[in-house]
């Protein structure tokens, strides 16, 4: 690979494109710039709009597409389609798969080939070669080092799982984040056998959404699911058993129900409100939280009841016809999410979004301006940016009707612009404990009856 000059990194100037061969051997294309696009937009990437590849990134090449890029000498635009290398083999466009608390800016740019299928579940944002290094097309909105894979080293987490499995031999939620921690590598799961930040209380067998992008369940669909969803409904003493482990050896702990190996957790309420009573019945301590599509509030005010202390709601859009179109609910409505919101605000619960955003969509002036019209309308307190695991191109066909929709803003102005507007929002990626909560959120948890 051949390395781009030292002074590239000035804000203003394009950095070098970087591509892939039909071996998926990835090299910087000399002559070229890359593009990484937004909506119907195509932008050059710079220093300016990029960072240095986030550790823990992943690289990929996109079969069945061709890199469009900006030729450095003409100043045109251009659909490179042969290896100048091997002439009459394809070059394929190369896309950052980026850590956790980094948003994408800009998304690949790259046409697609008439054959070409659906890109698995991951975000493809923009990224190109520069100063020595791979720099990606983000903004980075949370810097807590809770999913850095450089502080989960393997021999700790299995020394975590040998440790669980003399605490908790007989317990099945305990042997499940096992599979999720070694098999599908999964940071939540890790952290719980590490003993710090967040623990995952996966209990949901079923949805009712039939989301696009669903990790653990793809039916009737050519897209394959990540990882699979969890098979049994634990008992409400082996969930109340985990989550007790983890909030009486961690500080500001965190266990959260509503996993990318689950159904949504409203449609286990049976078993997760009495999980709730037990652990809030043996401790005080922690954030007993849940990630959920907020599909059914009479369900969510009975986990308040039970001493639930945060919710994050999962959306595609503050818009309807988008979110219907992205989550497809089957028997409830957009009104219902809307619904579990303001209960869980006037009930004095810590509340987030869960804004699944992708550039092109999110930062249309359509879509910025409901959701600045939401967050006045609901008094939600912190919006978790998380970059969209689908198909860039179909999803934007998807939701917006076609491949460009109006002129996007950019997704650091829609940040910028919202940072400005409600200074008291928090933005980040990761489930906060209640020692983060802005002053007067939220009530501390009910005394424990019977400490163990």
């Amino acid at each position: 690979m051949t390395l781009a000059p030292r002074n590239i990194l000035n804000r203003s100037r394009p950095i070098a494109a970087v591509v892939a061969d039909a071996e998926g051997e990835i090299f910087e294309l000399e002559g070229y710039a890359c593009l990484g696009r937004d909506g119907g937009r195509l932008e050059p990437l710079t220093g300016g709009n990029t960072l240095a590849l986030p550790h823990g990134s992943e690289l990929m090449y996109l079969p069945d597409r061709h890199p469009l890029l900006f030729h450095t000498d003409t100043g045109k635009i251009e659909t490179v389609e042969e290896n100048p290398f091997r002439p009459g083999e394809p070059l394929h466009p190369v896309a950052a798969f980026n850590s956790p608390g980094y948003a994408v800016s800009l998304i690949c740019a790259y046409r697609e080939s008439p054959s070409a299928a659906t890109l698995p579940l991951f975000s493809y944002g923009a990224v190109g070669w520069a100063d020595g290094g791979f720099r990606s097309a983000v903004v980075q909105v949370d810097d807590e080092p809770r999913q850095d894979l450089r502080k989960m080293p393997r021999e700790k987490v299995a020394a975590g799982i040998r440790r669980l499995r003399r605490r908790l031999p007989e317990n099945r939620l305990r042997a499940h984040l096992e599979t999720c921690a070694m098999q599908y590598g999964c940071p939540a799961a890790k952290n719980f056998f590490l003993g710090r930040y967040e623990a995952p209380l996966p209990t949901a067998t079923a949805c009712n959404a039939r989301c696009l992008g669903c990790l653990s369940l793809q039916s009737g669909s050519d897209i394959s699911c990540s990882q699979q969803r969890i098979a049994f409904t634990p008992h409400p003493d082996e969930i109340a058993a985990v989550a007790l482990e983890h909030l009486a050896r961690v500080q500001r702990p965190v266990v959260s129900f509503g996993q990318g190996c689950e159904g949504d957790p409203l449609l286990a309420v049976e078993a997760i409100e009495p999980a709730v009573r037990i652990i809030r019945k043996h401790t005080a301590s922690g954030t007993v939280h849940m990630n959920t599509n907020g599909s059914r509030p009479e369900a969510l005010a009975r986990l308040f009841d039970a001493g639930l202390d945060s919710v994050r709601i999962s959306m595609n859009s503050v818009r309807k016809d988008p979110y219907n179109a992205y989550f497809r609910p089957v028997g409830y409505a957009f009104e219902d999410v809307t619904a579990s919101i303001d209960l869980a605000v006037s009930r004095g619960r810590f509340v987030s979004i869960n804004y699944l955003h992708l550039p092109g969509f999110t930062d249309t002036p359509e879509e910025y301006g409901a959701l600045q019209r939401f967050v006045r309308r609901h008094r939600i307190h912190m919006i978790q940016w998380r970059n969209l695991n689908f198909d860039p191109l179909r999803y934007l066909s998807i939701v917006s009707g076609s491949d460009g929709g109006t002129s996007p803003v950019g997704m650091a102005a829609v940040l910028s612009g919202m940072r400005k507007a409600f200074p008291e929002l928090m933005h980040g990626y990761f489930n906060p404990p209640r020692e983060r909560w802005p002053a007067g959120v939220g009530s501390p948890p009910p005394e424990p009856e019977n400490l163990p």
